[in-house]
């Protein structure tokens, strides 16, 4: 029987046609960078392509991860939504620095973001959150977020309460609902090659300006 190891080593990696990375022709700074591999992946019909990575630590530094959406991306951060009650939320009050990345197999990109999170605000949280679908907004409304069920709990009945709720009051928003913005202090670009010259591009802010190196891959 062939073995999980012989099985992964057999599949097959970047056996397509990746798009190049001139890091000559790249901008001073990463947002306008991210944001063109972000609609070159939007354009390329890549499932998903606003769904990232955020990684953070729990209050004895061990390290947590989970996929989500990002939200928006401007020359203040990267943007996303969660409840403050979340494991997350909990989280990035006790340590308010997190990592978050992006990857697009079908083109072979990543894009790495470390820095520190803040709260965008309850205005922008308000919008963020108004702007979810009903069962979405319905699922935030509860406040369960991580939170162990019980065996018996009625959960559909539990989201149909909270539907009525938003139905009756339509601009109604959850309390504990965040937009957060990581800032960042350090962004990679890596692009893949088939001849596994990878192309890496870090962007790293010192004194209150961007500095361009080229990684090893």
């Amino acid at each position: 029987m062939t073995s999980l190891r012989q099985t992964l080593r057999s599949l097959p990696v970047f056996d397509r046609s990746l798009p190049t990375f001139d890091t000559s022709d790249a901008p001073e700074e990463p947002v306008a960078l991210c944001l063109d591999w972000l609609r070159h992946a939007i354009g390329a019909d890549v499932p998903e392509p606003h769904a990232v990575t955020l990684s953070t630590v729990d209050a004895h530094g061990a390290p947590d991860a989970r996929v989500l959406i990002l939200k928006d991306v401007d020359v203040t951060g990267w943007y996303f939504a969660s409840s403050a009650d979340s494991a997350k939320g909990v989280q990035l009050a006790q340590q308010p620095k997190a990592a978050l990345s992006s990857y697009w197999p079908l083109l072979g990109r990543q894009i790495r973001v470390r820095g520190v999170v803040s709260d965008a605000g309850s205005e922008a949280a308000g919008a963020d959150f108004l702007a979810r679908s009903l069962d979405a907004r319905a699922e935030a409304l509860l406040g369960r977020q991580s939170q162990v069920r019980p065996d018996g709990e009625d959960a559909a009945a539990q989201l149909a309460a909270a539907r009525r709720r938003l139905e009756a009051a339509p601009d109604s928003v959850a309390s504990s609902w965040r937009l957060y913005v990581l800032q960042p202090r350090e962004v990679e670009f890596w692009q893949a090659a088939v001849t596994r010259r990878h192309t890496r591009l870090r962007y790293r802010s010192e004194g209150g300006a961007w500095v361009r190196q080229e990684l090893w891959a």
